[in-house]
């Protein structure tokens, strides 16, 4: 398992510098941090990677830094995800072509039910919730 911690929500203005001396007035210890540029302006996205040397001393890190003020604002900081393969996100149901073979028509009456939104939609007017959103209503 990786030991990188995800750092957001940070000010533009913040340094790999500055987070190393957050670490290490923390006694935290990085391998090494990583702001996250735009390539074109090398303006901060607003987040960074903070390598750890073990999973022990990422949460550590985690535990200081998540939910931590800076600025009016609380920073964000978790387990880093791995990265994703450019090109092979998976796209959503309903998403360019229809399900079926290629070329394959959708039926007359599926067809127009699509592109008015459904019959759901035309009664209510009202956009479908999902199952958790249903279950949360619920609940409350």
């Amino acid at each position: 398992m990786s030991s990188t911690v995800f750092l957001g929500n940070l000010p533009t203005w913040v340094t790999a510098d500055d987070i190393k001396a957050w670490l290490v007035s923390d006694n935290l210890v990085a391998d090494s941090v990583k702001v996250i540029r735009n390539p074109e302006t090398q303006e901060s996205k607003g987040f960074a990677f903070i390598e750890a040397p073990n999973e022990e001393e990422m949460n550590l890190i985690i535990r200081r830094f998540d939910r931590a003020p800076l600025e009016e604002r609380l920073l964000r900081a978790n387990p880093a995800q791995p990265p994703r393969a450019k090109g092979l996100a998976p796209r959503p149901m309903g998403a360019g072509a229809p399900a079926g073979p290629a070329g394959a028509a959708a039926p007359n009456g599926d067809r127009e039910r699509n592109r008015r939104g459904g019959k759901k939609h035309r009664k209510s007017g009202v956009s479908p919730q999902s199952a958790f959103a249903e279950e949360l209503a619920k609940a409350l």
